[in-house]
């Protein structure tokens, strides 16, 4: 195992590992099982896999190419695509209906939607997962309950109170403390905990909302497919892990021995991914305190159960980087590069290319980037998770120079 602390950035290599089997339930069958479900909604579309040629160039790699989320049905992220799926299937539980035979119309039948309307779900949140649980429980004609972490700002919130009918509080707390709270209320009020995180006893609902994360997977595969490419690397930027683990599971199946050199990106503050891969006992680790970053999406303690053990063993690389990482990615975004197109990106979907610009560009990291092997036959990935969910932070940090 190997670690570099450089100009606020950490990497960490991890050693060869006696890596897990993946589950086949994250792998194409179910995907295709998942898209079925995303695209009888209105306002499905395969978001873009948008090819950056002129960043490229700049980077010295072959190409790069970024899954472009921030329009994925009207709601700026991603998250949309997990709470559909995972409230789909807690639903077709609670009355007993094979979601490999139901339809998304079948629920909203005079005979379902009584029963769907009883239905209350409770999460925490630091922004995107909230506005889908929220949108999700408009779609469904349910309730849903979404409590936000300390430092949330008010924009973050209207826009999960815009997005559906959730009833949203920001709370006094930490979001790993936040998350404590939705359980406690969920027990005391028997509503449904629609949580992506995982610990001891709580797996099942979390593996959904991962699942509902395979349909933009599958997409970005079919495109690179489409193209004849295949990435020999990977960036995905982990909060609690979810989405990333449930991505370079994917990948991992669907390539192989031919999967990509994935490094898991997270803030300085908040990382637990990293914290978790350093103490090299295998375990999930936390990150105490309430931190504070820009990258509100990215801002939790605690590892996702369900996909740490993939991210444990299947990721090579583990940065942790400051807000000026995102700042970095967000604006290379926006303004393009000898013609590239303009991306919204985030702070949190921003942070990935971030942490690869500075892979690529400050000499001081030369030799991580060199360790990485990147260099002029890269093929770099992106996954941008979200659009401009705080515009006005957002326009701050794209027009300073």
């Amino acid at each position: 195992m190997r670690e570099w602390d450089i100009n606020e950035m950490r990497v960490l290599e991890k050693q060869e590992p006696k890596p897990v089997a993946i589950p086949a339930f994250f792998g194409e069958e179910r995907a295709a099982e998942v898209r079925k479900l995303h695209a009888q909604i209105d306002g499905y579309f395969k978001t873009p896999l948008v090819s950056l040629p002129g960043l490229a160039r700049r980077l010295n790699v072959s190409n790069i190419f970024v899954k472009d989320e921030s329009g994925r049905f009207g709601l700026k992220a991603f998250k949309g695509l997990g709470g559909s799926y995972a409230m789909f299937r807690i639903i077709c539980e609670k009355l007993g209906l094979d979601p490999r035979e139901t339809s998304l119309n079948d629920l909203l039948e005079d005979a379902c939607r009584e029963t769907i309307s009883r239905m209350e779900f409770v999460t925490c949140t630091d922004g995107n997962h909230g506005k889908g649980v929220s949108w999700a429980a408009g779609l469904f004609g349910c309730r849903a309950h979404v409590y936000m972490p300390y430092g949330t700002q008010e924009v973050r919130a209207e826009a999960i109170r815009t997005a559906g009918p959730a009833e949203v509080e920001i709370t006094d707390l930490s979001y790993d403390d936040a998350v404590k709270l939705a359980k406690k209320m969920s027990e005391e009020y028997g509503w449904i905990l629609i949580q992506d995180t995982s610990w001891e006893g709580y797996e099942q609902i979390p593996t959904w909302i991962i699942q509902g994360y395979l349909t933009m997977a599958s997409e970005i595969t079919e495109d690179l497919d489409r193209l004849s490419v295949r990435p020999t690397h990977v960036f995905l930027q982990a909060g609690v892990g979810a989405m990333a683990g449930g991505v370079l599971a994917y990948l991992a199946l669907r390539y192989g021995a031919d999967k990509p050199i994935a490094a898991i990106v997270e803030p300085l503050v908040a990382d637990c991914i990293y914290a978790s891969a350093a103490a090299g006992d295998g375990e999930p680790h936390s990150v105490e305190g309430a931190p504070v970053t820009i990258m509100a999406g990215l801002n939790c303690g605690t590892p996702c159960a369900v996909t740490w053990p993939v991210l444990r063993d299947y990721a090579e690389f583990y940065i942790a980087g400051p807000d000026g990482m995102a700042e970095d990615g967000m604006r290379a975004y926006a303004r393009g590069t000898d013609g590239d197109p303009r991306i919204v990106s985030g702070e949190s979907g921003a942070s990935a290319l971030g942490a690869a610009i500075r892979m690529l560009m400050e000499p001081e990291l030369s030799g991580v980037k060199n360790v990485m092997g990147l260099d002029e036959d890269s093929v770099l990935l992106f996954i941008n998770t979200e659009g401009d969910t705080d515009p006005e932070n957002y326009r701050r940090i794209v027009n300073e120079e």
